[in-house]
């Protein structure tokens, strides 16, 4: 089965940032082609009840927000809303979900609950701080649970995961790790941490579900005190290597906790980490290029033979700070870091024209859809027309090709961090984020030109309209 090995998600907190203020990143690692937009959201009164994917449920009053969703998706995969709290998710491979992924293959379906990234949203919406975007999450979990396909095209067997996350105020983080509709979370509030697909929770939790320890006790996962249950050891699923998420881990904690003790975490760091495919390591990064992988790297790019799953869709980096004077900036790279730019958004201001498309669908169930077609006019797809003219194998020049591109795009990112509007009049930052948006696309058709490739034609088949 090819699961969802994938994603990333880091955080500094202000004692181990260079500004004082607290730094969040995160990769979207999603199958290859699935675009990925951006949603703002205005606040509102609370309406009709919500379907989501699989489930419907009471609706509530919604705090404004914008999130970067998979396209057929109601929820995020990462976001903000109006109170600075940041949220985004990954994939667990637990016990309790490879006793669901049984039962389905058994044709004894359980009963359908609410999506990871539907969490994200949720948490953003009702959620005014960090703790209480967390009350919100683990509240619904346990009224709904969780499962049910979150691949578009992939059956429950096939696309389904438990769910971790990591959500963020200007003041603390929190480390949140869900089983079926169990959970266990860390408090964070000083230094460093990442997650990925993995259980990182030991013994050391802060809050747990109540049937936590019962629950891994009952099954035979825990057999010793189940007063010091390592939540790891007994809720990680035996059956699924850890080594494609834990060496991931592990690389970005290292360069974070570098970054920290040299001056403290910066925007460009956090830029790093997730544009990184294992550089200035004894491994010397991909043996070819970064477009055929020999590992799992935090920047990922599908491999030919299929083993990484797809690509990083979207990238997010966040500096939260709590002066009301003064916006919050989200820095969101469509496609790969590598061959990108982060684009400057904000929350309660008008998106640049073409990040939110395609917009909504009619329905949320992943399964109802196909691989969406490649269109000229969606800003996600432009940058994933130019990681494929980068790593054309006709050309033979990854390596050359993103270096130029990342020379382009890095002057522009240093100016943009440099000339942000010290304001928060909506007007204001909207003609910022659409010139940035502007300027970038100028130089992103100029490179696609340079490289000897059409913007109006997709180098990889897979994207043309009718293409199975």
């Amino acid at each position: 089965m090819m699961r969802a090995w994938s994603c990333d998600t880091v955080v500094a907190l202000p004692d181990a940032t260079a500004s004082g203020r607290l730094l969040f990143g995160k990769n979207s690692d999603r199958p290859a082609g699935e675009t990925q937009p951006l949603r703002s959201v205005p606040a509102r009164a609370a309406g009709a009840p919500l379907q989501l994917a699989y489930v419907t449920i009471p609706d509530a009053p919604a705090f404004a927000h914008v999130g970067s969703a998979p396209f057929w998706c109601w929820g995020y995969e990462m976001g903000v809303n109006e109170h600075r709290v940041v949220i985004g998710n990954e994939a667990l491979f637990t016990r309790t979900w490879a006793e669901a992924v049984e039962r389905e293959t058994k044709g004894e379906p359980g009963d359908e609950g609410i999506l990871g990234m539907e969490l994200v949203r949720l948490g953003l919406e009702r959620g005014e701080n960090a703790r209480a975007a967390l009350d919100v999450i683990t509240g619904l979990l346990s009224e709904y649970g969780q499962w049910g396909s979150a691949t578009f095209g992939a059956p429950h067997a096939e696309g389904a995961y438990d769910n971790s996350f990591l959500i963020a105020d200007p003041h603390e983080a929190w480390v949140l790790e869900t089983f079926g509709r169990e959970w266990a979370a860390r408090r964070l509030t000083s230094g460093v941490e990442s997650i990925s697909n993995e259980i990182s929770t030991r013994a050391d939790a802060d809050l747990t579900s109540p049937g936590l320890a019962k629950l891994a006790t009952e099954s035979g996962w825990w057999t010793r005190d189940p007063e010091r249950l390592d939540v790891a050891d007994a809720y990680t699923d035996p059956q699924t290597p850890l080594q494609v998420s834990h060496i991931r881990r592990r690389r970005s904690l290292t360069m974070l906790q570098h970054a920290a003790s040299n001056g403290g975490v910066s925007i460009p760091d956090v830029r790093a980490v997730l544009s990184d495919h294992l550089e200035d390591t004894f491994l010397g990064g991909p043996y070819f290029d970064a477009s055929r992988p020999d590992f799992h790297t935090i920047c990922m790019h599908e491999h030919p033979a299929g083993f990484t799953w797809g690509n990083t869709a979207a990238s997010l980096i966040v500096e939260l700070h709590d002066d009301p004077e003064r916006p919050v900036v989200l820095w969101w790279a469509p496609v790969t870091p590598c061959t990108s730019v982060y684009l400057p958004v904000f929350v309660g201001v008008d998106l640049p024209a073409g990040t939110d498309q395609p917009g909504l669908p009619e329905s949320f169930d992943p399964r109802e859809h196909g691989r969406p077609a490649y269109s000229p006019d969606s800003v996600w797809w432009q940058w994933q027309h130019l990681l494929d003219v980068v790593k054309d194998p006709r050309a033979g020049a990854f390596d050359e090709r993103a270096g130029v591109v990342r020379e382009r795009f890095a002057e522009l990112e240093r100016r943009w961090r440099d000339s942000v509007p010290d304001t928060t009049e909506p007007t204001v930052l909207a003609e910022f984020s659409t010139a940035c948006a502007a300027e970038a696309t100028s130089v992103l058709r100029e490179l696609v030109t340079g490289f000897g490739a059409d913007m109006n034609e997709p180098i990889d088949p897979r994207w043309r309209a009718g293409h199975p």
